[in-house]
């Protein structure tokens, strides 16, 4: 069997024409690849240009050079990142602290386990924890001790106190 040279020939030409169309199509789709890439990672406009030349002109090595120099996160992640980063801060910020010492401390604690500095009073009334410089809970409407109306002996009676408004008379 005998192997036609004119046909071996046009295979020839047609596999190197789909070599060279595959070549063309893969240079192009790396170089919108790039494009595409770069724009997700930063907003520079020069970085944007440099790395698309790169990818044109050096064609896959230039792709293995982008590939090296890119940043390694994009915008989107980096904007995640910090957004993190700030309900991380915003927990420890907003963590109490003893006045005493400034170790962090519970919101349910009376008094500081590291100082003893007290940090909360109990209402006599309803028995929850108020911050010390109140002198009304907030749960019962109970005055506490310490407030300009209550009496300073026995003897002497309280201001009435409306609970439902909140008011004196």
């Amino acid at each position: 069997m005998t192997i036609d040279p004119a046909l071996i020939k046009q295979l020839t030409v047609f596999l190197t024409g789909f070599g060279a169309a595959f070549v063309a199509a893969l240079w192009l789709s790396l170089i919108f690849w790039v494009y595409r890439d770069i724009r997700s990672r930063t907003r520079d406009p020069f970085m944007r240009i440099l790395a698309v030349i790169i990818a044109v002109l050096l064609f896959l090595p230039g792709i293995l050079i982008y590939l090296i120099l890119r940043p390694s996160r994009t915008l989107e992640e980096e904007y995640q990142r910090t957004l993190e980063e700030e309900a991380l801060l915003q927990t420890v910020e907003d963590a109490p602290v003893c006045p005493g010492c400034n170790r962090r401390v519970q919101l349910d604690w009376v008094a500081c386990p590291n100082c003893h500095t007290r940090l909360k009073k109990v209402c006599d009334h309803c028995g929850k924890m108020i911050e010390l410089p109140w002198n009304l809970c907030p749960y019962c409407g109970t005055p506490v001790a310490g407030m300009r109306g209550e009496p300073a002996t026995a003897d002497d009676e309280l201001i009435p106190f409306d609970r439902d408004f909140g008011t004196h008379p």
